[in-house]
């Protein structure tokens, strides 16, 4: 007999569930949901379906509000995909708790970051998946010749070499200035400070993922974050100076990131999600032979939101032409508004 329930993020039923699913991602971890919770003031739940008194199926979700002071449901924000964990027979059951989840706390909407059934299914952008196996040389055959294995040896020529970040310090301040220029460049805000704390506190630091240094000369010009599960890699943040692109610092990044994931018996790279329009980044990782994947999102409720409008190119603009400081205090106080 099934039935639901909703948990809280601490409960240790979910942990345990979580560590004995081989589909579970890092985005399931609830260290993952923890930090988000933390960082941006979010009520944490689990919906789950519970079986002969054992969970069977669930969905961690974050109540977040918006800047009007609407309620919605996401599992997750600020993360590229999260289907619900579990047997997949009761993802329709999981689908009416959720909804009860929303009706009971007069939510807006609800939104799951994957195709469930139900709702109104969006494409919300592309991801890219690269099969791993044991050598790495025979994955790099793989890769566009002209576009990556060349970028590739060209970073290998002119010494860019790449290191595992082993302090906070390369999160908190080597990372974090190439990701704030990266950011302004880009018009968006960058997540408040307490963000990159708690990612190596919670995530990094117990091994669930790494951070990668690229560097020349012995200074850093690039860095990305890896999240980690179950045999699977996925990039999740990259930041770099656009003053090194020539010698092609990401190549060596993402061909290292390779190297170690296949050194490690990963069986797939995900590198990340990539919005619509973006057809620069796009091109850039389908060029390392991966497979491209519709990313599907499903909400109840409200429309989906779609475009930037208006309001967010203003932002943009202001961004770009403004002192880094401006990026940095947008992102502490209206981050938590993007989710």
């Amino acid at each position: 007999m099934a039935g639901s329930s909703v948990l809280t993020l601490d409960d240790p039923r979910w942990r345990t569930f979580v560590e004995r699913c081989p589909d579970a991602t890092p985005f399931h971890d609830p260290a993952w949901s923890r930090l988000l919770a933390d960082c941006y003031r979010f009520e944490a739940l689990v919906v789950a379906i519970e079986r002969d008194a054992e969970l069977a199926a669930g969905l961690p979700v974050l109540v977040v509000r918006s800047l009007r002071g609407r309620t919605r449901l996401t599992a997750l924000p600020f993360t590229d995909a999260l289907a619900p964990l579990g047997d997949p027979g009761l993802v329709s059951d999981l689908v009416s708790a959720l909804l009860d989840v929303q009706a009971a706390r007069g939510a807006r909407a609800s939104e799951v970051r994957a195709a469930v059934p139900g709702g109104v299914q969006t494409v919300r952008g592309t991801v890219h998946v690269l099969p791993l196996g044991p050598d790495p040389d025979a994955v790099r055959e793989t890769f566009h010749r002209s576009q990556v294995q060349r970028g590739i040896a060209r970073a290998e020529r002119e010494g860019v070499s790449v290191r595992v970040a082993a302090h906070p310090d390369d999160l908190l301040t080597v990372f974090y200035e190439l990701h704030l220029a990266t950011r302004r460049r880009q018009g968006v805000p960058i997540q408040p400070r307490r963000f990159f704390e708690l990612l190596w506190e919670r995530v990094l630091s117990p091994g669930g993922g790494e951070l990668l240094i690229a560097e020349v000369g012995g200074r850093a010009v690039a860095a990305a974050v890896f999240l980690q599960r179950n045999g699977r890699l996925l990039y999740k943040l990259g930041a770099s100076d656009t003053a090194a692109w020539p010698v092609r610092p990401n190549h060596a990044i993402f061909w290292e990131a390779v190297r170690r994931g296949c050194a490690r018996g990963a069986v797939e790279l995900d590198f990340g999600r990539t919005e619509l329009g973006h057809e620069g980044l796009r091109a850039f990782k389908g060029g390392w032979g991966t497979v491209e994947r519709p990313l599907v999102y499903t909400t109840f409720g409200a429309e989906p939101r779609l475009g930037s409008g208006r309001a967010h190119r203003a932002l943009a603009a202001v961004i770009r032409r403004t002192p880094p400081g401006v990026c940095r205090m947008v992102g502490e106080r209206l981050y938590r508004y993007a989710a």
